[in-house]
């Protein structure tokens, strides 16, 4: 079987519809993908619909969370979606986003970028508006090669320039509305050092004895010696060991399945979760 985990879909910063990302997925030979929107659900029913047979979807979305002024995200799989607490806080996170953005493009224009919110909401196109949009804009006016360029302290990481912060769940408040909505916690790109700091392991330890699931090791942003030592930390804890894509279309350079999570550790997924359960494809109609 190939599983691949963390997908991303136009329902927030992708650039294939939910549609359009289950049937590549399919294409690419891949027997099981995550929708792992930001903070959002709002793309599951729209693959659901079109989920070729053959592929079965895990339904998700990756959290915004922060915990010592360290912005991370939280891989949340096959939780209730209308379980009242945790649909709170994402929309928490979600209404938060906009005024994000629009401070970030005030910045940006203190800086002499000619960005504009109407660009940032052309090129979010009715998803939840983020920080890879007003990436995806600073690559249209030629500021930045790359959407991954623009995430640097002359611009968009954190603590940048341009940096504004948003409404972020601390990341044990997260593990418990997770699991009270019949979820199961992963712990995304944790050593992503690309991207800023990172967390502790202390920190990850924290969060395992909270009742974090996992962490995702096999990931773009981790190089062998990173992945290496997340392994032997997620032995360590007691952590279950995920591998994705963070596929987000065209807006990145990772492919569907460049990264996958063993059968095993799928399976022990699927036990653990009771809010939610995996859909099997039956040919799709959208």
């Amino acid at each position: 079987m190939r599983i691949d985990l963390h997908t991303h879909s136009t329902a927030s910063d992708g650039t294939d519809t939910p549609a359009e990302l289950v049937r590549k997925a399919a294409v690419t030979g891949l027997d099981v993908v995550a929708l792992t929107d930001h903070d959002t659900t709002r793309g599951h029913a729209e693959a659901v619909a079109a989920l070729p047979e053959g592929l079965t979807l895990v339904t998700g979305a990756e959290l915004s969370c922060r915990i010592d002024g360290i912005s991370m995200h939280m891989l949340a799989y096959l939780f209730d979606p209308e379980e009242p607490a945790l649909l709170a806080e994402r929309e928490l996170v979600r209404d938060d986003r906009v005024p994000r953005a629009r401070g970030m493009i005030a910045r940006l224009q203190e800086l002499g970028v000619p960005v504009t919110w109407e660009q940032v909401e052309r090129i979010a196109a009715g998803g939840s508006v983020g920080r890879p949009h007003v990436a995806s804009a600073l690559v249209e006016l030629g500021v930045v090669p790359t959407v991954n360029d623009a995430f640097t302290e002359d611009w968009l990481a954190d603590g940048g320039r341009a940096f504004v912060e948003k409404h972020e769940t601390d990341p044990i408040e997260a593990i418990r509305l997770v699991k009270g909505a019949g979820g199961v916690a992963v712990f995304a790109h944790p050593g992503a050092s690309k991207r800023g700091r990172t967390v502790p392991d202390a920190a990850i330890a924290k969060m395992a004895e909270a009742g974090l699931d996992g962490i995702e090791v096999d990931h773009m942003d981790h190089d062998a010696d990173t992945r290496a030592r997340l392994r032997g930390l997620a032995k360590e804890l007691g952590l279950l060991v995920t591998g994705s894509s963070d596929y987000h279309g065209s807006r990145k350079t990772c492919v569907l399945g460049e990264y996958t999570t063993d059968p095993e550790v799928y399976g022990e997924i699927t036990r653990r979760a009771f809010g939610a359960f995996p859909v099997p494809g039956a040919g799709g109609t959208v």
